[in-house]
């Protein structure tokens, strides 16, 4: 599958994508309204932002423990049932019985489950789009940045309107809507791998993809330089003031941009090459940033080096390559909680930066350290696109050698 026509055609993916539109709307008017219910009550902006983003911050707990479940859940009723379980967790917040700690701690519990999801939802992509997983993966990036900014902007206007507890209850339709085209556009599958799932499953799956070079080379690849570029654009408050949303903007077209021409144009089999082609462009245009150029200026460098992060979709290709079915989706909700991670790591370790040498001088650093680690993986991913990894990958239910089964 090479072009949007045959994407749409299949009937899952127009599902998938539907139901991925509606619950990335929904809870971007979720996070928004609770955020200013919260701060309408305490007039804290520090809990005001627990609330907007603390579902991000325990999905590398759920990295850790709930993993082992995206491959052995039946992906139909598990995407329909989580969906119902938010839906249903938003129309609670709506009715503002809860106290705010309630509040945070349900978003957070939520937040820890959220990993194994996205596990699961990338993962059937696979058997939905065969062949087609890149450019599937593509559509769906796209639609989660236009949905998030519809969301934002409608979640405004509803929360002035109609105030935080009614927009909260239209963000629990919305995902309420995802959970039942998800239930009824996805036909029923069974689990890739058997046996216990758990904490001690999670951890044998994890090590096992730590444990050889290949895989473990993907992820940090896919985690590192782009958590560091995320640093760099964490400073652009700092940097442009009441410009700011000029370059979050000029991000935002880059990173669309990007996954539109790569996604649709670049062939599978001739993705491998543009990986670290694109990893360095995404750090090259930062380093302008060090002679303090203008706001045209700087925009422009965003949105060229945005571009750069499509080349996270050749890496999540690599990992549905060479992982074992088995360990499948618990290898792409690993890379998706990981790149969540080290955003948030790269965010704080840049505004360290920042505090000592300004914002101009800690985006270049963040640019000169992503290019660092870009170029140290360089070999090791141009060895792996040759010829699988020697170490034996063992997934608790099956072995992946050379020149093996990759699922």
């Amino acid at each position: 599958m090479t072009t949007y026509r045959e994407i749409f055609a299949n009937r899952e993916f127009r599902a998938l994508f539907a139901g991925n539109a509606a619950t990335v709307a929904g809870k971007t008017i979720q996070m928004l309204a609770l955020s200013a219910l919260v701060y309408a009550s305490t007039g804290s902006p520090l809990l005001s932002a627990l609330a907007f983003l603390g579902g991000l911050l325990p999905q590398a707990l759920g990295a850790m423990t709930l993993l082992s479940y995206a491959d052995r859940v039946r992906p139909r009723g598990f995407l329909a049932g989580w969906d119902v379980a938010r839906a249903l967790a938003a129309a609670l917040l709506a009715t503002g019985v809860l106290p705010i700690w309630g509040m945070l701690l349900l978003i957070m519990a939520f937040g820890a489950v959220d990993a194994l999801s996205g596990g699961v939802r990338n993962a059937i992509m696979v058997d939905v789009l065969p062949g087609g997983f890149v450019l599937g993966r593509a559509t769906l990036n796209i639609s989660v940045g236009a949905m998030q900014i519809i969301g934002f902007a409608t979640g405004g206007t509803l929360i002035a309107t109609l105030g935080p507890h009614r927009a909260l209850a239209i963000a629990a339709a919305l995902i309420a809507i995802s959970a039942a085209v998800t239930y009824t556009g996805l036909r029923t599958r069974s689990p890739r791998a058997t046996g216990r799932a758990g904490v001690a499953a999670t951890w044998r799956g994890n090590r096992a993809l730590f444990m050889n070079r290949s895989t473990r080379t993907v992820l940090i690849a896919s985690w590192v330089p782009n958590g560091l570029i995320v640093g760099a654009e964490a400073m652009y408050v700092p940097y442009a003031g009441d410009w700011a949303a000029a370059l979050f903007v000029a991000a935002a077209a880059g990173m669309l941009a990007g996954d539109l021409a790569v996604g649709r144009f670049v062939p599978v089999p001739v993705l491998d090459r543009f990986i670290t082609p694109l990893q360095a462009l995404l750090a090259v245009p930062y380093l302008l940033f060090f002679l303090h150029p203008g706001l045209a200026v700087g925009a422009a460098a965003v949105f060229v080096a945005s571009f750069g992060y499509a080349g996270t979709l050749g890496l999540q290709q690599r990992l549905v390559d060479w992982a074992p079915e088995s360990l499948r989706g618990q290898a792409l909700g690993l890379d998706g909680s990981g790149r969540m991670t080290f955003q948030a790591v790269g965010a704080t370790a840049v505004g360290g930066v920042a505090e000592a040498t300004g914002p101009a001088i800690a985006m270049t650093v963040a640019a000169l350290a992503s290019l660092a680690v870009t170029a140290s993986l360089r070999s090791r991913l141009r060895a792996g696109a040759q010829v699988r990894d020697d170490e034996p990958v063992d997934s608790g239910n099956r072995i992946l050698t050379a020149g093996g089964d990759s699922g």
